[in-house]
């Protein structure tokens, strides 16, 4: 059985969470020496390459000899809460990266003190040395004491600390002895010395729990989750403990596991991984997935509630239809379902007008991207 590590990857906006994950990909030989890994590659979204943010949170996958690294890239900015609070649930550990001239920063209290609160222990990785004005030891310093304001244990604040250039594509556990020349090799072995095991029963009643959802044109719904316990097969018969209580039976109708960048499609996938299933009609985070005969529940992800809410409508200025090819209520209405079906901080409620529906997020950059979004796809 392979040995899995599951790991999140959190940091505030442009401290290079992202590019480091591009390094880890490159060096762990998960893509192809052949195969072109374009800059910045967990950013599949169009909008997260142009802002330059993490938007949605994904898994990738990378193996080093006989471990396999599960790693979550997370969003670094409030707005797009509701993805990390779901995905911190899937892990052991996260690398929290910090800039090594700007130290933490207010998205990085956000998530880590989200960490500190489930109980995980961070390892710290102070991003770009290379910069000629960082300043790596006052800002270890500085990630000290923002541990020790949102309350962290002792555990926790006795912190791994490794020294990287995620740019450069090197890492080092001192300071005055990194060789600029070398790899990510200190880093990866940081995250197996310090990053226990997931404890999993293989042979055990399966126990899953969905943390976040994603979307396939083709499958529909794909919900993605770790498993705690036993084994889940493709053409399973599985229940469903929905957040009400109710419970549903479902078939595992395609199971998908991470290889780097892509969903590739498994058989069966064992405790302590994370995977995508299809076939969970109507499933939402939190949810629990079982064995028919031993139906448990585990405890629900809570999200934090919306906080800013929009009216969106159909266009009724002089100059309607001109702009966009979607401008009725019943094709606005159908978009905002089908928004829904993923991103679960958002919530759409119906007017006294069949023209307008009140749309509420976590924030003014939460409900931009998605009208942004919309509108890229044709929505006057």
């Amino acid at each position: 059985m392979q040995d899995f590590r599951n790991i999140a990857i959190i940091a505030h906006v442009d401290h290079g969470k992202t590019t480091l994950v591009d390094g880890l990909l490159k060096q762990s030989g998960t893509i192809a020496a052949h195969k072109e890994l374009q800059d910045r590659a967990m950013d599949s979204n169009d909008q997260e390459r142009e802002r330059g943010i993490t938007i949605l949170s994904k898994c990738t996958s990378i193996a080093w000899g006989t471990h396999r690294i599960n790693i979550v890239d997370t969003p670094g900015h409030a707005d797009f809460g509701g993805e990390v609070e779901r995905v911190l649930k899937m892990v052991d550990s996260v690398l929290l990266l910090v800039d090594a001239f700007e130290g933490p920063m207010p998205q990085t209290k956000f998530v880590l003190n989200k960490a500190l609160q489930l109980g995980l222990r961070p390892i710290v990785v102070i991003n770009k040395v290379d910069r000629p004005d960082s300043r790596p030891d006052v800002v270890v310093d500085l990630v000290f004491d923002l541990f020790a304001n949102l309350g962290a244990d002792d555990h926790q604040l006795d912190f791994p600390v490794v020294y990287a250039s995620a740019k450069h594509g090197y890492a080092g556990l001192d300071i005055d002895t990194l060789d600029t020349e070398g790899n990510l090799d200190a880093l990866v072995e940081t995250v197996l010395r310090h990053v226990p095991a997931p404890a999993a029963d293989a042979s055990a009643p399966l126990r899953m729990q969905l943390a976040t959802l994603s979307y396939n044109e083709y499958l529909g719904r794909l919900a993605v989750g770790r498993i705690y316990e036993g084994t889940i097969r493709q053409g399973q018969e599985v229940a469903l403990v929905r957040r009400d209580g109710t419970i549903s039976k479902c078939k595992v109708s395609k199971l998908f596991g991470f290889d780097g960048l892509e969903q590739v499609g498994i058989e069966e996938a064992v405790g302590g991984d994370i995977v995508a299933v299809a076939g969970l009609q109507g499933a939402l985070p939190g949810e629990t997935v079982c064995h028919p005969d031993h139906i448990v529940s585990m405890p629900l992800i809570e999200i934090d509630e919306p906080t800013v809410t929009m009216r969106f409508m159909v266009n009724n200025s002089p100059f309607a239809g001109q702009d966009g090819k979607y401008v009725t209520s019943r094709q606005i209405k159908a978009r905002l379902d089908r928004e829904l079906e993923h991103n679960v901080s958002l919530r759409v409620e119906l007017t006294q007008t069949a023209d307008a529906f009140q749309v509420s997020g976590r924030g003014e950059l939460h409900l931009s991207v998605l009208i942004e979004t919309m509108r890229r796809e044709g929505y006057e």
